[in-house]
């Protein structure tokens, strides 16, 4: 459960604010003098700290300033009683997070908190890279013992000292966001703020206010002066999700800071400075978008100092049994439930089906059959519709090899001639042929027995079993007899 702390002069202060968060899930904490609120901030570790900007005779500048001693990473929003704010603006210069004028107005100040207790998550829970010797004392780990997410976290590990911009691409649910916090906690920023904004979810005309912030008059509705995302984050990292989604104006004023350092609040005229670390993310494709001029190029090559790719869960399914374990432990202790493994049969299901969802999907997937299970082993029964329907169509599908019979000397000729020809994808394609014969072979040699098969390839039979589903491989066609049988024949 979220806390916050409020610390406070005026009882009143904290009893209103206690009243606004009753029911919603936060636990509010009240001190109504800078010593208590200290000792509180130490023994608590709130997720958000609500300080006013005068506590009697003394500052609350000066409480700020124990508070970040004791922790850096603390997220302090201030509340003043003075319209023009100009000790709260010098409060965010030195790193606290917002601030709020009196009386306080219910929908703002939920709002604020909120994003607030969701941006300390993310700047004090590291999404884990290494793997966890107990799954559910790590809740945000990213997982992945293949190819393809082994190559995501050596690229996280060589990009998150550098400071250079980042540019994830993945489709949505791939965990674009959870890279983006690995990087940042690995990064030589982790002592500062971790701010992040999704660009697909503000209407086009407040998104800029929310970036740059604004001056007071700067449009309708501006009664007071508001400190944008970028200034939040100075020094530290923003993450802009969902990248593609924002507006070609806006798009320009990101690159203008990019390549000056600066930017201005709407309405202002002040030049600020921006020390921060970019790290953008999106699941549409930008070559296209700048093809159509919905996009622009050179910011697009601003972002992209390193590239980032997520792949879909589909092209990792050797993952699909170790992340379906981790959110069980993950989803039996919140739920309090007592399910305590997944059945192989219910494995399978979830190993065939195409997860067009991705890891979210999947994740909301064992959430609802963990309440749905009637006893310590999620079965197929328990498992949503979609995936029976799923394994059906997958049946048909095996009987046929939509990829004809590959030998493995003509790699090479298939490698020089795709490489002429200017195709894409060469790679991935050839480790599929060659993936194609090695596992055909080996089933042959075997006689179509799975478990020897996986033995002599050293990878589970689970793991088997999935190439052979994605290969469309049914036992009957490898087994057929071939001329060609490859390397000591």
């Amino acid at each position: 459960m979220p806390k916050i702390l409020v610390i406070d002069d005026e009882p009143g202060i904290i009893f209103s604010i206690e009243h606004v968060f009753e029911g919603k899930g936060i636990e509010v904490l009240g001190a109504e003098d800078g010593e208590t609120g200290l000792r509180l901030a130490a023994e608590e570790s709130p997720d958000v700290i609500l300080l006013d900007i005068r506590l009697g005779n003394r500052s609350g500048l000066d409480v700020f300033q124990e508070i970040r001693r004791l922790d850096p990473k603390s997220l302090v929003v201030f509340i003043t009683g003075h319209g023009t704010a100009d000790t709260a603006i010098e409060a965010i210069k030195l790193g606290a997070y917002d601030y709020l004028v009196k009386p306080l107005d219910d929908e703002q100040l939920d709002q604020v908190v909120s994003q607030a207790c969701a941006i300390s998550r993310m700047m004090h829970v590291p999404a884990i890279v290494e793997e966890a010797d107990r799954p559910e004392d790590r809740p945000q780990r990213l997982i992945g013992g293949g190819a393809a997410m082994q190559t995501v976290f050596k690229q996280i590990g060589r990009v998150a000292p550098q400071d250079v911009n980042v540019l994830i691409l993945g489709e949505s649910g791939t965990g674009k966001e959870l890279v983006a916090r690995a990087i940042y906690h690995h990064s030589r920023r982790n002592q500062a703020p971790f701010v992040a904004i999704n660009c697909a979810a503000i209407p086009e005309s407040l998104l800029e206010s929310e970036l740059f912030g604004h001056e007071r008059g700067a449009f309708t509705g501006a009664d007071r002066r508001r400190i944008g995302k970028f200034e939040q984050s100075h020094g530290g990292t923003l993450l802009l999700d969902e990248i593609g989604d924002m507006a070609p104006g806006t798009q320009a004023k990101i690159l203008r800071l990019l390549q000056e350092g600066s930017f201005e609040r709407l309405g202002g005229s002040q030049a600020i400075a921006a020390d921060v670390r970019v790290i953008a993310a999106t699941n549409q494709d930008l070559d296209c978008l700048i093809e159509q001029g919905r996009f622009r190029m050179d910011l697009y090559y601003r972002l992209r100092g390193v590239t980032i790719r997520l792949p879909p869960l589909r092209e990792h399914r050797e993952d699909i049994a170790e992340l379906a374990h981790y959110f069980l432990f993950r989803y039996n202790r919140q739920l309090g439930t007592a399910v305590q493994s997944i059945s192989p049969e219910a494995l399978e299901l979830l190993e065939r089906y195409n997860w067009p969802g991705n890891v979210r999907e999947l994740q909301s997937v064992i959430r609802e059959s963990l309440i749905a299970s009637a006893g310590p082993t999620v079965i197929p029964e328990f498992l949503p519709a979609e995936l029976h329907r799923d394994e059906g169509e997958s049946e048909t599908e095996t009987e046929v090899s939509p990829m004809p019979d590959v030998d493995w000397r003509s790699l090479p000729d298939f490698v020089e001639s795709a490489a002429a020809e200017g195709e894409k994808d060469v790679y991935r394609r050839a480790l599929e042929r060659f993936d194609r014969w090695i596992v055909s072979a080996v089933m042959r040699q075997t006689g179509g027995q799975q478990n020897r098969a996986a033995e002599i390839l050293g990878i589970s039979r689970v793991t088997l079993r999935s190439k052979l589903r994605h290969m469309r491989l049914a036992v009957e066609k490898v087994l057929l007899p071939r001329e060609t049988e490859g390397p000591g024949d």
